[in-house]
């Protein structure tokens, strides 16, 4: 299994290869393309993520060995990059490596300064959302 640490590299090393931010915005469009998609069960009010502009569901379930493994949609290409590019980050760790982990790449990569406002929110509570699915599962393991 990748370290956090090797997923931060390899999300780095991707983006400086691109010149400037309609090349990356592309990138985060096709990471969209490959997000692992919400059952139609979970696509309910319970699921969705309060702070995002466009419609976002976010579902957590505990897989093997207690990794959190995470289902998502949306109804923006661009919201739906950015949830893909989060669960490639934080998905199938134990879940008190989600809880705990560190997202600086997101600032390193430059991608809250090339948001709007609304969307910038909407990524935090995408975050906000995940790592609070890492606590539920974590405190549930003890």
């Amino acid at each position: 299994m990748e370290s956090l640490a090797e997923r931060k590299a390899e999300i780095l090393d991707e983006f400086m290869m691109f010149d400037d931010w309609m090349q990356k915005y592309e990138h985060i469009i096709e990471l969209g393309k490959e997000l692992p998609l919400i059952e139609e069960q979970f696509k309910t009010e319970d699921h969705l993520i309060k702070g995002c502009q466009s419609r976002v569901w976010l579902h957590a379930s505990e897989g093997d060995q207690g990794k959190v493994h995470f289902t998502a949609d949306s109804d923006a290409i661009i919201t739906k990059g950015l949830i893909a590019l989060m669960i490639r980050y934080l998905g199938d760790l134990p879940a008190k490596d989600v809880a705990s982990a560190e997202m600086d790449f997101i600032q390193e990569i430059g991608l809250q300064d090339h948001l709007s406002p609304t969307r910038s929110n909407g990524l935090v509570s995408m975050v906000k959302q995940m790592k609070l699915y890492g606590m539920a599962l974590a405190a549930k393991q003890l």
